[in-house]
This record gives structure tokens, sequence and C-alpha cells, in this order.
């Protein structure tokens, strides 16, 4: 996968995030929930052209279901293709050590297809080109498999995995871009007949490999097929769009059945030749070229949409059904999820409440800390936001090993990362992980030498996944124990995890997928820059990342909600953040405003919009806040921009601040005033039925500040704690029985908190103290019926399940564990008060039984 940053200008040749990678997995915890489901269809029960077939993999209420019982599928990628087939199984057993149950891995259509042109599948020519052989000894060693056969896999293959011959073959399908220019990646033109009728021959190949090796029940097997990789990643990160002839054709016709007569208004090439709207488009003005950003985004959508659908069918029609087609989405780097939503926004329309499509996340972040635990909370709370009512979250890539992609001791991820992000991806509902990757290997030759440099099939040199968990060799890395033990963890609360779903407060994050349309800029643009300086200062996370980052480490457990898909209820969303600049949609500034005129709470952070998102004038919402904007200044050229509180953000001591949008208000209260103007840039505004919050500066992360915000809109934490660092938050997960679980975690680097916690203003945990260290976190149950026992509450972590019995993991000198009934511990401290036993032990690993 490329380096996803913007802007950036990619060529063939450069640099790339993840030079090597070597690959983490997750056991498969296939745990049936302590009462049954019904299942329902959700994917796989009828195929896209409506023949039904029989499903054993399906997923339904966010559960993923094997055989009808909800599992958590923690998966690691090991590339046959990089290893000797002699070699398959000590990877196989390295990934049992590990605790794993489930392998992922690509199958690359560059590797199968021979110097001739044929594809061997079945090792005719190379004994490591039989597919099925490997699935099979996947299948025999008890693991599940997610298979991923491209036709991109990336990887760090030559072509991104597809062949060479078939750019060579077929030249028009290879992209022309901004002004002509010809792709400097290896995309394509995903629509082009030559090119889907390749991409049919692959999968025609292919899949019926993978078909017959599907699960079945009672027999581990293929549970999941990806389609593509990373779609639109490549065209994004070199901002290069596919404006190929083909595509250009079916663009032009989908701008006058989008706009009709209105697109003279639009574009004042509406009325010109084909050849001239061609180029006009390939080259825009500065008039019209914020226009054409946003329509090419929101075209190449639909685009993207009718691949994947197409691929879908291919793969049925080669006897893939029954099981979960997959949609990677890209979009991390350096450490930063930021830009993340672009691949949200680019892949959505693919899977969004499409039945038998899940989404996936591809995410890459180094160490969780408090400086980028918000972006994973993000990564997934955004890729919720799109998904319906039934599909689970999911991470198809998941970033593992020690980060050393470059093999030049330059880099290393800390011990506690694999735990902390498994542990939020599983407290905010994940069911799938795969860790990318567990294994590394070695990057073959080519079959017919091509003078390339190397002559292999990848671009990393003859090793490949330094930084894994096993590395090439097949030795274990210093994360594979990290890894094995967080493998462990998830697998020993399987059977109280898989059923769960994610609590949250009355609070929601606003996400406006439109924001991120800014992969295909227009050159030379001031229009195009100017909005996309504004959207990507704002968009999401909030100014200085400020406004998410307070709302989970000020404890709120937050879901987010597409502004675009419906109207707001202020039943179902009581309270609404907001992040955003100077431009928004009209039909998202009408949707706020009735939101808030029929009784919805809103907290907005940023600018107050007065354009929309082709800088058009739009002052819908300003109008309804009663908000008339004046100069915006910036803390430059030693002007030491600073804001003073009032009302109720006040006491506070004046604060300096980087830049603020000073506004008059017709009504309400002004809580923020910039020093040397005394103008108001925070606000406190009723609106119909409603209330505002604006906050038209870029405050700090001021936890009090924010929590206050969200007071006076009649928003708290439900759970609460008393660690003074703010490093440590909790989020929570419950099944159908009520039982749940406390997530606790501790992102600060190094420095151990003890603390009590709270629901409501009453004690959990029986007032007992939680112990975390250092950039770690715990699973602890509240109310938790397992193993024949109802734990009322544990500051132990379980480890096993068992009839009769529960094991644990102490997190300091004593655990606590309270059982409604009888329950003993041998060596526990043990007491019966009110129908409930209460242990005390003070041992590191411990079992409690029931009697």
């Amino acid at each position: 996968m490329t380096q996803q940053s913007e802007p950036a200008t990619t060529t063939a040749s450069a640099p790339r995030r993840r030079t090597v990678l070597g690959g983490l997995g997750a056991g498969v915890a296939l745990a049936a929930a302590s009462g049954s489901l019904n299942t329902a269809a959700a994917a796989g029960e009828a195929s896209s052209s409506g023949e039904s077939s029989p499903a054993s993999v399906t997923y339904r209420d966010k559960q993923i279901l094997i055989d009808g019982e909800p599992a958590v599928v923690l998966a690691g990628e090991i590339h046959y293709f990089r290893l000797k087939r002699a070699d398959w199984q000590s990877r196989l057993d390295r990934a049992k050590e590990a605790g794993l149950n489930a392998i992922a891995t690509y199958i690359p259509w560059m590797w199968h297809e021979t110097a001739d042109g044929t594809i061997d599948v079945t090792g005719r020519t190379r004994p490591e080109r039989d597919l099925g052989a490997f699935l099979d000894l996947c299948r025999d060693n008890g693991f599940h498999v997610i298979a991923r056969p491209g036709p991109f896999t990336m990887a760090e293959l030559k072509g991104e995995g597809v062949p060479q011959r078939v750019r060579t073959d077929h030249p028009e399908i290879v992209p022309t871009g901004w002004n002509g220019d010809k792709a400097t990646t290896s995309a394509v033109d995903y629509l082009a007949p030559a090119y889907l009728k390749e991409a049919r021959r692959w999968y025609d190949t292919v899949m019926p490999v993978i078909a017959e090796r599907l699960h079945r029940k009672g027999r581990p097997g293929v549970i999941a097929c990806q389609l593509d990789n990373e779609i639109g990643m490549l065209p994004w990160v070199s901002n290069g769009p596919i404006l190929t002839d083909r595509c250009l054709r079916d663009f032009n016709a989908w701008l006058d059945t989008t706009y009709g007569k209105g697109l003279d208004e639009r574009y004042p090439f509406a009325g010109d030749s084909a050849a001239e709207r061609d180029a006009a488009i390939r080259s825009p003005k500065d008039g019209y070229a914020a226009a054409l950003m946003h329509d090419l985004g929101t075209y190449m959508r639909g685009v993207i949409a009718d691949y994947a659908g197409r691929l879908r069918s291919y793969a049925e029609a080669g006897g893939v059904r029954g099981i979960p087609f997959l949609i990677n989405i890209h979009g991390t780097g350096g450490g930063s999820a930021e830009n993340f939503p672009i691949g949200v926004s680019q892949l959505m329309e693919s899977y969004a409440g499409k039945p038998g499509m899940i989404s996936g996340s591809d995410f890459y972040l180094g160490d969780l800390t408090l400086g980028n635990v918000t972006d994973l909370y993000l990564v997934n709370a955004f890729m919720d936001a799109v998904n319906d009512s039934d599909q689970p979250l999911t991470a198809l890539e998941f970033d593992a090993g020690h980060a050393d992609y470059g093999d030049d001791l330059s880099n290393e991820t800390g011990r506690g990362a694999v735990g902390l992000k498994t542990r939020l991806c599983v407290a905010q509902g994940a069911k799938m992980i795969n860790y990318y990757l567990f294994a590394g290997g070695f990057n073959p030759k080519l079959d017919k030498p091509v003078g390339d440099g190397n002559d292999r099939i990848g671009i990393t040199g003859e090793r490949h996944g330094f930084a894994a968990p096993v590395d090439p060799e097949g030795r274990p890395g210093v994360s594979f124990a990290p890894t094995k033990e967080t493998a462990h963890a998830v697998r020993g609360l399987a059977a109280a995890l898989a059923p769960m779903r994610a609590e949250y407060d009355d609070v929601v994050l606003g996400f406006v997928p439109d924001h991120y349309l800014t992969e295909y800029r227009p050159p030379d643009s001031d229009a195009v820059q100017a909005v996309v300086d504004d959207v990507t200062g704002t968009r999401g996370f909030g100014p200085r990342g400020a406004l998410s980052r307070a709302m989970l480490l000020g404890g709120f457990r937050y879901r987010s909600v597409d502004l675009q898909a419906r109207e707001l209820d202020p039943a179902k969303q009581p309270v609404l953040a907001l992040a955003t600049g100077q431009y928004l949609a009209r039909a998202v500034q009408e949707r706020l405003v009735r939101y808030l005129r029929v009784g919805g709470r809103l907290l907005l952070s940023g600018q107050v919009p007065g354009k929309d998102m082709t800088g058009a004038s739009c002052t819908v919402l300003r109008d309804a806040l009663g908000l008339t904007p004046g100069k915006t200044l910036t803390d430059a050229n030693q002007f030491w921009l600073s804001a003073t509180a009032h009302g109720w953000a006040a006491p506070r001591a004046e604060i300096r601040v980087p830049k603020a949008q000073l506004c008059s208000a017709s009504r309400g209260e002004t809580v923020l005033r910039e020093v040397s103007t005394g103008d108001g840039c925070g606000f406190d505004i009723p609106v119909g039925k409603g209330r505002a919050v604006v906050i038209t500066t870029a405050y700090r992360c001021d936890l009090d500040f924010w929590l206050s915000a969200f007071k006076v809109l009649g928003a708290a934490p439900a759970i609460t704690h008393s660690a003074t660092d703010a490093g440590v938050f909790m989020l929570t997960t419950k099944d159908e029985h009520g039982g749940r679980l406390l997530h606790a975690f501790n992102v600060t680097s190094g420095y151990a908190e003890s603390c009590t916690v709270a629901e409501k203003g009453k004690a959990l945990f029986g007032g007992e103290r939680l112990h975390l260290t250092g950039a770690s976190a715990a699973m602890l149950p509240l109310g938790l019926a397992a193993g024949g026992l109802h734990i009322a509450y544990a500051t132990a972590e379980i480890t096993g399940i068992a009839d009769g019995r529960v094991t644990f993991r102490s997190l300091g000198d004593e655990a606590v564990v309270a059982v409604d009934g009888r329950a003993q511990c041998d060596g526990a401290k043990s007491s019966y008060e009110g129908g409930r036993t209460i242990l005390r032990v003070r041992r590191g690993e411990f079992t409690v039984r029931k009697g």
C-alpha cells in the first residue's frame, strides 16, 4: 500500500510507507454466545443475480455469524507465494503458537500468471503456485481463511499485483490524468472493457479454487473473500484521476444526467463539443475547478461501486457464495488517520447497505498514544457511521510487528501497541481483525528476467516482512510475544465478546463524507486550494483535533453519524458535535437548521460555514444562528492571538489560540472573546426549540472547557473515573442479556494509574480500584454470565471460560472478584455478603469455580 498523504504526487518508483511489512494474525476466536441467535439473512444468502444459496457465514446486528453462532475472527496474514512450499507448515505452526486460528492471504494474479500468459493455480510450473494446496493446509491445521484475490493486491508487488502484460496489451486502460499526463502509478481504468475482460479471466481461474474450499458446517475453510484491494487509492495519492477517453464519455453523460439544464450554470463548457468538453475537464479553469473536484469525486464513487459489483458477480459465477465479500478501505500514514475518511468517502457506495458486503479498515498507526488514539477511534466511528445496522466493523489490514519497515533500525513500535489497538477495535465492536502481516518471506525471481534491477516479484528486495512478528526466516521477532498475549487475551473472552455491541452516551460526532472529496485536485487552482486548506484544517477531528480528542478523553463513549445520509432526530441524537470550516453543503446546512428548530442541540467547532462545497455563497446555517462573521485572525507575525472566557466558560485563564473567526451575535450569550478587539469567538445560542454552542476559534483541548460546553447542552459522560492523567478512558460493550465488559485504557507512555470508576455517580466494581500500567488496557466483566457463573464484577481480566470455572489475570497486587451465589478460588480470601461471594486474590493467574 502506498503512503497516503495530502497533497501528494507519487511516481511509480516513489518510496512506500510499508516498504516491507510482516504480518500478524490473531486467532479466530469462534465462540458460541451464552444464548443462541436466530440467524438472519445477511451475507451470501442471496447472490447479486437473485439466486439463493445457503449461507454458512453471515452477519447480523453488528455480529459475524459462523454456522449461526456469533464469532470474533482474528486472522494473520501469511503470503504463501513468498515462502517455499516446504515452509508453509512451519509458519502455520507459528500461527498456532500465537493462538491464531484464521489465516488471510493475498492471491496475486501476477504471481500465478506465467511468462507465456497462462495462469497456473495448480503448481504445474512451481510448487508454490498450488493455491489449493495452501488453502487445504490451512484447513487441515484448523484455520479458517480470508481470501484476497485482487485483481489488485498491492503488497509491495510489482504492478500492484496485476501483470504488466495487461497494461502492455491494452494501453487504453492506462489512465490519462490532468492536462493529458499519463498515470505515474500502476492504476488502470477500472471499467475499461479490456481490463474487465482480463479481470474476469483471472477470476474465472482463481474463484473455483476458492469455491471448492469454502467454509462448510463443522469444517474450517474460506469464510470471506476480499474484492480487489484499496480501490481508488493509487489515483488519490498521485492526484492522477482516471480521465481516459472512455471515462470522460461516461463522466460527461453523468454530468448531463445529474444537472440537466442547470449544467450551463455550473460549467462554461456545458454547450461545447465533446472534444472541447474533454479538454476543459482535463485542464480545468479556476472558475469551475472546485466544482469539478467535487463532481469528479462523486462520480468516481459510482464507478468504484460499479467495479466492485462486477467483481462480485464474477466471483459468484465462479462459485463463491455463502460468505461475505470484503472491501478494504485505505487512508492512514505517518502515524495519523486524518486522511482515512477519504477512503471511506471513495468506497462507501460499494458496500454501504449492500447485503453480503462488509468494509474493513486498513490502518498503520504505530504506537497508540495520547496524540493519535482519537485517530483509531474515528477510523472505527466513521466506518460505522456509513455501515448499515447489520454490517460489523472489521480491520482487514491491522498494522503488526515493530514497524522497522526499511530494515535499517530506524523505527520501533512499543510493546503495548498491538494490545492497545486490538483492544480499542474490539471495544468499538470490531468482529474481524487481520494482523498484517504475520510472517515475512522472500520475493521469488520472475519466471523471465525483465531487467528491472532485481527481477523479483516484489519491490522490497529478496527478503520481505522484516518487521513482522515472524521474520522471513521463520524466527519470532520482538513483536511476537505481545501479539501472542493479545491474541490469547481476546480469545479467552471470545464467548463474551462475540455477541456484544458497543454502548454509547447520548452524543454523536457528525461525519460529512463530502468534506473528503479532495482526492482529485485540479492543479494550479486557487479556488481548489482554498477549499482544501479549509476542510483539511477542520474536518472530522476539529481544529487542532481538539473536539474529537476532548470527547474521547473527556469520557464520552460516542458514535458518529453520516450527516448526508438521513434526517437527524433529537430523540436519537440528542447532542450533535460537528467540526466544520467555511464550506458545508446547502443540504447539510438546512438539515442542521431543521434539527435545531425541533429541539436538537449542536456543538459546532471551527468556523460558521458561509459557502457550499463548490465555493458558492450559502449562509443558511449562520443566518439561523444569528451570527455575522467579521475578520478571521491568525496567530502570526508577532501577533499573540488570545481568547478570554465568559459566562459559563469562566473563570478560565486567557489562552493563546492560533486562529479565530470573529463574529457578532444577534442573540444568545458570548462565552469567548478575542482579547485585542473584544469581539466574540464563542457563543451559546437558542435556535427554535434547540440550542447551539458555537466555538469559532481553534480552542485547545481543555477537557474542562469542552465538558462544560456539553453540559450546557445537556450531555455528560455516564462513565467517570478518578484517574488524574488524561490518557485514561473507559468504553463498554453489552450483550443481549445485559452482560457487560468495561474496556479500560491507559494510553500514556509508562505512567501507571490507579482509579475508581462510577456510572451515573454510582460506584462500579464495589468501589475497588483498577490498576492500569502505562500503555495498557483491560476488559473487565460487569454482570457477565460466563462458565455457569454470574460475575457481578472483577478487577481482573478473564483469560478463559469453561464449564463451571473462569480463569483470570490480575492487573495489580490484589484482584477482587464478586460472584452472585457461591464460588471458590484456591488461596483466596473469601467472604459471603448478601448472596454474593467476594474473593480477594493475590496471584497473577487464578481460577474461580462455581460452588
